[in-house]
């Protein structure tokens, strides 16, 4: 298959997906910018905070896209270009874009409340409790999983030779590899220095746009400048540490990013971050289109099952639930429910930033599987992400890094190295951002949670910054004990089986106000029966095996929480009469 034509199709599909699947789940849930949001009712400087369509377009677009688009392809095209990118077509359409966009709606609608708040409204005091246990331990798993990741790819090394440098050059800081001599380039320290940068002037940014009131426009030009600048100095100053180091210290980082309002630094730093990934996206488009015109065809196999299902598991239920972001993802409603319903100035914005949102993440999930596919050689890529015992650990990011600069080098004659850094940076500064987001939306349900079973809590027990402290803590102690290929499947799992209840408690609030709700019924049984199965093969075919008794401990946790709260919500079904609920 030529490059161009798979890009072509899928772009018309996502647009009409968008026009007329969106627009029609638009007029039915009944979008009324007439009704004040709570961003305008609270505003209160520190959560609720009227933004700008753009700038909060950016700021949750970076927030739910993360690495999660990146890693999760990169991982499941071992089962072959097709069934990853049909999954990424449909799910996103039918499956993710009506999940954000329905879940960013009902929490408006709630007050800008936590998904959680809606479970206890829509089910009852026991399915808020379950609901909250289950979010906690998906946040512990995908904050773990990306430290891990994020940890590992900050120290990558390449050699020189497949960068296309001599051992001579300057360029890059080079070391030899201690078992095969051969010098690499450190492309991780490079994306270390632009990530430090970037944190660092976050808050300057943030001053600026909420505090001087700058035009959008300058603001956009000052983000560009900070992100092109610390890009400039990774190459005079790259920062190698020690991947421990790097948990330790990012844990810090993210202590400090969840306490401090949301202004400081979650916002200003996701919006220069995502001038990295609107950049990346559109070379990468570019370098897709020249290729395609070349006849560059897709070199990794079409489909790839055996292999798959040897490193993986099973197609079905696996791919599902590796693939756990550019399809669907339950962390996505916890963004709009956190963090975006609280800064939404119009309903109508819900659909544009729901429903756009998820479509445009899957066109990264897109273009990540054409890069791979139409750029890096297959045996590369098993080196990378799937190498042979004692050949070193999985690096999703790396092989995506590689990627990038192969396409933009066939396409457009850009050094490898060049290529392959901006690669990284793509990745890096939205696994940050994803974390800082993560730990605080911890924060926010330990507070919900405390309040629930502990009405006279003192204090301190629901402050800020000791909610942060739990969470910096759970996060760093499962990332530091286990590696990313562990943490991964279960991390996939409990996020697509979130989605799942958060599609089921999307249909209550539906069916409560007499509104059709077959377009989340749909997703919800798909992804209940997926996510379940695959929790149960994880168990026994992977946790019990290698006596990971923390992941045993997890994954049973996982499928209690789910299979009672689905109990529970059928129950609220035969409450409010399932037959007259316009399921048809």
């Amino acid at each position: 298959m030529n490059l161009l034509l798979v890009l072509v199709v899928s772009l018309a599909l996502f647009y009409l997906g968008a026009r007329f699947y969106g627009g029609g789940i638009g007029r039915k849930i009944g979008l009324d910018d007439r009704e004040p949001t709570p961003a305008v009712t609270v505003n209160d400087s520190r959560d609720y905070v009227p933004t700008k369509l753009h700038i909060l377009f950016g700021h949750h677009f970076a927030t739910i896209a993360g690495a999660g688009p990146i890693i999760g392809p990169t991982v499941a095209i071992l089962y072959g270009f097709v069934p990853a990118w049909l999954w990424i077509i449909i799910g996103g359409i039918f499956f993710g874009a009506v999940h954000d966009f329905t879940a960013l709606f009902v929490s408006v609608k709630e007050g800008g409340k936590s998904l959680a708040e809606i479970t206890r409204k829509t089910i009852g005091k026991g399915g808020f409790l379950l609901f909250i246990g289950f979010t906690l331990m998906m946040l512990f798993l995908v904050c773990s999983a990306f430290l891990n990741a994020m940890a590992i790819s900050l120290t990558s090394f390449w050699p020189l030779e497949k960068l296309g440098l001599s051992n001579e050059q300057s360029v890059l800081r080079a070391v030899a590899n201690p078992k095969t001599g051969v010098l690499e380039g450190a492309i991780g320290g490079v994306a270390s220095t632009s990530v430090i940068c970037i944190t660092f002037l976050s808050p300057l940014l943030g001053w600026l746009i909420y505090k001087k009131g700058i035009k959008v426009i300058y603001a956009y030009i000052i983000a560009a400048l900070v992100a092109i600048g610390s890009v400039v100095v990774g190459f005079q100053i790259p920062v190698t540490l020690d991947p421990k180091l790097w948990m330790i210290i990012l844990s810090i980082y993210c202590l400090f990013a969840a306490g401090l309002p949301v202004w400081v630094i979650l916002q200003p730093r996701d919006f220069t971050n995502v001038q990295i990934l609107y950049g990346g996206m559109t070379l990468l488009t570019i370098g897709a289109i020249i290729n395609g015109l070349n006849g560059v065809e897709i070199t990794f196999p079409a489909t790839n099952i055996a292999q798959g299902a040897a490193k993986l598991g099973m197609i079905w239920p696996m791919l599902f639930i590796t693939i756990a972001c550019g399809a669907i993802s339950g962390f996505h409603a916890l963004v709009a429910g956190g963090t975006t319903s609280k800064q939404l100035l119009k309903q109508s914005y819900a659909r544009k930033i729901g429903y756009g949102a998820m479509l445009l993440e899957s066109t990264l999930g897109l273009l990540v599987l054409l890069a791979l596919a139409g750029s890096l050689k297959f045996a590369d890529y098993i080196n990378i992400v799937w190498p042979a015992p004692g050949q070193g650990a999985s690096n999703p990011i790396l092989a995506f890094s590689l990627a990038v600069g192969y396409l933009l080098h066939n396409a457009g004659g850009i050094p490898i190295y060049i290529g392959t850094i901006f690669g990284i940076l793509m990745v890096e500064g939205f696994v940050i951002t994803s974390l800082d987001s993560a730990v605080r939306f911890i924060r926010y349900i330990l507070e919900e949670f405390w309040t629930a079973i502990w009405p006279a809590a003192p204090k301190f027990v629901r402050h800020p910054w000791f909610n942060s402290t739990i969470a910096v803590l759970g996060m760093w102690a499962l990332a530091a004990s286990n590696s990313f290929s562990a943490l991964w499947p279960i991390f996939g799992s409990a996020n697509q089986l979130l989605a799942a209840l958060t599609l089921i408690t999307i249909t209550i609030w539906l069916a409560l106000r007499g509104l059709k709700n077959w377009f989340t019924v749909i997703p919800a049984v798909f992804m209940s029966l997926t996510t379940v199965c695959s929790l149960i093969i994880l168990l026994f075919t992977k946790y019990l095996k290698a006596s990971d008794y923390i992941l045993v401990v997890a994954d049973i946790a996982l499928l209690i929480l789910a299979v009672w709260l689905a109990a529970i919500s059928l129950v609220k079904f035969k409450e409010i009469g399932f037959k007259r609920t316009h399921l048809r």
